[in-house]
């Protein structure tokens, strides 16, 4: 079914760099394939890959070094050469894992066991979030946008200082969680005039409009309204955006999601779960009242659910989903034409990673191509049956279960065939791993490749490797 094309406004692919950030070469030509895909934008969120420096220096990542200062310049004047913003998204209020997980830093926590929490009561918690913030602009020049994040300010009010706070009558969380935004967006506007401010919209759903119109923020912000569900619901998105235009909020951005929104540890993506909701989103934009604009839509590619989290699909095997959504967007669905520019564009013949077909096309059609294929093969062993459900087969339950191991009494001809089945596929999954690795850490930090492996294959293939050791050790007991 075909809808209106995205309405006027920018496209802006999303790249979070709080987990596998890619090298500074293999960046670049992603950018450059964002481009011609039709992004006119990025929202980059750093974390701790930007060169914090000076008391912030703490910030920066240790598993790997963070970009340099020069890889940061480059990576914007490679973007602007082919007409593309570059929005930074530094975290302000929730999701500060990255900075609060800082042992120097614990103090300025709401509670001391969320992590990602700021405490919206202390001096320094503001000046930190603008020493940040400065950093930040400074090495973006000629910066027109920043995102202030803002979303998921969890416990939020259950700090002690928060309670002597909401203790005066007529106070509300609401007006906590509005009160530190305003403080930080002033900031922002004292220090740069000009500059337009985003922010996630989640905090503000359940407030009335009133008390949004009184907020402070009028004029002051722009909100992102983030929704990443196949099924998004449509009239709700719709009533949600009405209401804050009413209340005086009238720039509006939408957000969707191209990858690492399905489930924390996802490692291959469906493109169509993304597809669906790009079309429910593209519902959205044509049922939208006349006079209700919105500036713009940012697609989502997590890389992390929050900064402790595992990682999600990884940008190599996310590249037709994003390319199929963008077309999407351009085309007001997928079209024939809109499947055929992807699969010309990328040299695929299906937008579902899994299904499009090995070919022998240009690696430049589609930078980490190979790396794509490979986590797919090996995304596919590791989630057979035979290989993920070996040790509860019947033969390993019935001729080698625990209580046999343990008095090593086992019979020698069944476990010398349970062994040279789990070496069999220990060899061949060893062997798709040193080929995923290699591929790997071309693209990303060696870190980065570590942390895959230990996550997607070590909990798959430490057991086969524990069995066919423990094979041999009763075998030795039971032959001569």
């Amino acid at each position: 079914m075909q809808y209106p094309p995205w309405p006027e406004g920018q496209k802006l692919v999303h790249l979070d760099l709080k987990g596998a950030p890619p090298r500074a070469d293999y960046l670049h030509k992603l950018i450059e394939l964002f481009s011609e895909l039709g992004a006119e934008g990025l929202l980059v969120e750093y974390e701790d890959m930007f060169p914090y420096e000076g008391e912030l220096q703490l910030l920066q990542a240790t598993a790997q070094p963070a970009y340099s200062r020069q890889e940061i310049l480059s990576m914007q004047e490679f973007a602007r050469s082919k007409s593309m913003e570059v929005i930074p998204l530094v975290q302000t209020f929730g999701h500060m894992e990255f900075v609060l997980k800082h042992r120097a830093l614990w103090g300025l926590r709401e509670v001391a066991h969320c992590v990602g929490t700021l405490n919206p009561h202390r001096e320094e918690g503001l000046r930190l979030v603008m020493e940040m913030l400065r950093q930040v602009v400074e090495l973006h020049p000629g910066v027109n946008t920043l995102h202030i994040g803002a979303d998921e300010v969890y416990m939020l009010g259950e700090g002690e200082e928060s309670k002597l706070w909401l203790a005066t009558p007529g106070r509300t969380v609401e007006q906590l969680f509005l009160s530190h935004v305003t403080k930080v967006t002033k900031a922002i506007k004292e220090a740069w005039p000009q500059m337009t401010i985003i922010m996630w919209d989640d905090m503000m759903r359940g407030m009335s409009q009133d008390t949004l119109k009184d907020s402070g923020l009028v004029g002051l912000v722009q909100p992102m309204l983030w929704d990443y569900t196949p099924d998004l619901d449509v009239d709700r998105t719709v009533s949600l955006l009405e209401k804050y235009h009413r209340a005086g909020l009238l720039q509006l951005w939408a957000a969707s999601s191209f990858k690492g929104s399905t489930n924390v540890h996802t490692c291959v993506p469906s493109t169509q779960r993304h597809l669906d909701n790009h079309v429910q989103w593209l519902k959205v934009a044509a049922s939208l009242p006349a006079g209700v604009n919105l500036k713009g839509i940012a697609l989502t590619g997590w890389q992390r659910y929050d900064h402790l989290s595992v990682l999600c699909e990884l940008m190599p095997v996310a590249l037709p989903s994003l390319a199929a959504c963008l077309q999407t967007l351009l085309h007001g669905g997928l079209s024939a034409e809109a499947q055929s520019r992807v699969s010309e564009r990328l040299g695929v013949s299906s937008v579902e990673v899994e299904a499009m077909e090995r070919s022998s096309a240009e690696e430049s059609l589609f930078p980490g191509r190979r790396l794509a294929e490979l986590i797919v093969e090996l995304n596919a062993l590791l989630n057979s049956e035979h290989i993920r459900f070996f040790e509860n087969s019947m033969v390993v339950r019935g001729w080698f279960s625990p209580y046999q191991r343990q008095r090593r009494m086992v019979t020698p001809l069944i476990t010398m065939t349970i062994h040279s089945q789990a070496s069999a596929y220990v060899t061949t999954l060893q062997q798709k791993v040193e080929a995923v690795k290699e591929e790997m850490v071309r693209l990303y930090p060696e870190s980065s490749a570590q942390e895959w492996i230990e996550e997607h294959v070590s909990p798959v293939l430490t057991p086969l490797q524990r069995i066919t050791e423990d094979v041999m050790a009763c075998v030795q007991e039971m032959v001569p």
